[in-house]
């Protein structure tokens, strides 16, 4: 991996490839632009959670029956704000939401994106400190401009995504983000309140000596899933020490490493909820794309991800994902 060592913000980076595509209108660089902004507003709150009364629970449950925690609500106002009050976007779902928004004006109407995103992944993780982050993604419409967007824009296979990304607010707050073009890494640098480029070009290793899968499941996955992780557990590396199991249990923090480090995360469907936990839309969706434009794989234990034909909006799933020779061995175990 590169560490790239010359200053360059996110907005010159897009600026820059640009100039590539000569008939590039620039509306997926402002769109990448507006939810960098979001970024640093969710970035700023997240960073000083413990000193206002945005901790804990908002009271109230979202689609998926979790409870909603202040920061939660706090991310999702702000990335739906940012995008709606843009001109690149034409409408978002949200983990958060039950249905999706179409921003029905008449300059959404003529955008050619719509915008997945979990504004908050991880937010279980709030009131103990642990890193979080925003999962987003990108895709091209396929309703007719000058109309509203409609569902069949969202429900659209992973594989015809343009763009997905993830932000992850820890030590440093770091947006990474990929196209067709490649994957790279912005960290936000606090001096001069912009993201620069600091991960050009990330490549996942080929393998990794760490597998993340929440353990105390273990007697609920299949006998596949449990072959796979014994042997993990009986592998050693090439410098002859044993893998390592780590699990933080904010799913954008497990990824990240996997793909900044190689290893391999997994996130099985169980004997009570065989369809997984993980939404295919918010969660999964983005981080095959980037994975694969990585270097990695990503399945649900039987297809690729980027294969699957979405139905509804929060749609669940298995996941796998990571470095490929690390895939291809849970794939033939």
């Amino acid at each position: 991996m590169n560490i790239n060592r010359k200053i360059q913000t996110l907005d010159e980076f897009t600026i820059q490839q640009m100039r590539d595509f000569p008939n590039a209108t620039g509306e997926l660089a402002g769109l990448l632009r507006d939810i960098g902004l979001a970024a640093k507003r969710v970035h700023v709150e997240v960073n000083k959670a413990g000193l206002v009364d945005i901790l804990g629970d908002h009271g109230t449950t979202n689609i998926q029956g979790e409870e909603v925690k202040k920061l939660d609500i706090f991310a999702n106002n702000q990335f739906m704000g940012v995008l709606r009050h843009g001109i690149s976007c034409a409408g978002i779902g949200s983990e958060e939401m039950d249905d999706i928004v179409v921003f029905d004006d008449e300059i959404s109407n003529q955008s050619k994106y719509v915008c997945l995103f979990d504004p908050l992944d991880g937010s279980t993780n709030i009131d103990v400190n642990v890193s979080i982050g925003t999962i987003f993604s990108v895709f091209r419409r396929v309703s007719e401009l000058g109309k509203p967007a409609t569902k069949a824009d969202f429900l659209q296979q992973g594989l015809k995504q343009v763009a997905a990304g993830y932000v992850i607010y820890g030590s440093s707050t770091m947006l990474v983000y990929a196209t067709r073009r490649g994957a790279n890494g912005f960290t936000l640098d606090q001096s001069i309140g912009e993201f620069t480029l600091s991960h050009p070009d990330i490549q996942c290793p080929p393998t990794g000596k760490i597998y993340s899968v929440n353990h105390g499941n273990y007697f609920r996955y299949d006998e596949k899933v449990k072959r796979y992780i014994t042997a993990c557990q009986q592998k050693t590396t090439e410098t002859g020490g044993p893998y390592t199991q780590r699990y933080i249990g904010s799913m954008v923090a497990d990824v990240h490493r996997s793909l900044i480090k190689g290893g391999i995360f997994m996130y099985p469907g169980t004997t009570d909820r065989p369809k997984g936990k993980l939404r295919l839309l918010y969660e999964c969706n983005p981080f095959a794309f980037i994975m694969e434009i990585a270097g990695g794989k990503a399945t649900d234990g039987q297809q690729r991800i980027l294969e699957i034909q979405p139905t509804e909006v929060h749609q669940r799933t298995p996941f796998f994902v990571g470095s490929k020779l690390m895939m291809e061995e849970l794939e033939n175990s």
